[in-house]
């Protein structure tokens, strides 16, 4: 028989940019454990549709950690208390039966509230239009072994390339600084002979464009490194940072 919880969310709520919010408390019932913390908001948002009222609004796509679309701080962390582990598969089986949990929307000047728990993180999609991609002409794709790639590059690349984009270190970090974000897609290319041509241009435009946005510096703090659920290595912003001296 499945265990099931009782638990009370305590929900920001927030009609808009330019309106008050405050906190609004949510009785579970009895659900099962084996639920998402995202199932359950969709249980509430049920109750609150069929009751006549606003259903709360979060961010969600896939569902399955790939995507990084959903976000909140959950007790006052990022995606919630369990390590490696997007808002989207943090189940109640990791939550205390009968406890409060607090959710609220990241909190950061460069990701400007929109609706209760959503907020716009396109200022990170616009740093990676500033150079975080392959520009020149190539030509068509060679035969993969044309362009021999040692193995510690590539498992470096790869490491890097695993950030979904969430903006957890962002909320995460004292000063909203987004460079374990702009480390990582720096890093990716910088590691491969594809990244070459344009690796100078690269950090200085991205760098530049995180600047623009209003993202704090980084104080080295390694709350981002904790926070980010694929575990994105303070390596790759150490990178980063050599690049930008060298471009410099």
């Amino acid at each position: 028989m499945e265990k099931l919880i009782h638990l009370t969310l305590r929900v920001w709520r927030q009609p808009g940019p330019d309106r008050p919010g405050r906190f609004h408390d949510y009785p579970s019932g009895p659900v099962a454990t084996s639920l998402s913390l995202l199932e359950l908001l969709d249980l509430v948002n049920e109750r609150l549709t069929l009751n006549g009222e606003e259903p709360i609004a979060f961010d969600h796509d896939c569902r399955e950690g790939i995507c990084g679309a959903c976000g909140a701080m959950v007790d006052g962390l990022a995606h919630g208390p369990k390590s490696e582990t997007t808002l989207c598969q943090l189940h109640l089986r990791d939550l205390a039966d009968g406890g409060l949990v607090v959710i609220e929307p990241f909190r950061a000047l460069a990701f400007p509230l929109i609706k209760d728990l959503v907020v716009d993180r396109s200022a990170l999609d616009r740093i990676m239009a500033a150079g975080g991609y392959v520009s020149v002409d190539t030509g068509g794709a060679p035969e993969a072994n044309v362009i021999p790639i040692p193995q510690s590059d590539a498992d470096q690349a790869l490491a890097a390339a695993s950030c979904i984009g969430c903006g957890a270190c962002v909320a995460s970090c004292p000063h909203a600084s987004a460079m374990l974000f702009v480390g990582g897609k720096v890093s990716q290319l910088a590691c491969l002979p594809q990244g070459q041509p344009e690796r100078a241009r690269r950090v200085l435009a991205m760098v530049s464009a995180a600047d623009r946005e209003g993202f704090g510096a980084c104080g080295n703090h390694r709350e981002c490194e904790a926070a980010c659920p694929k575990r994105l290595s303070l390596r790759h912003l150490a990178r980063m940072n050599r690049e930008y001296l060298s471009a410099r």
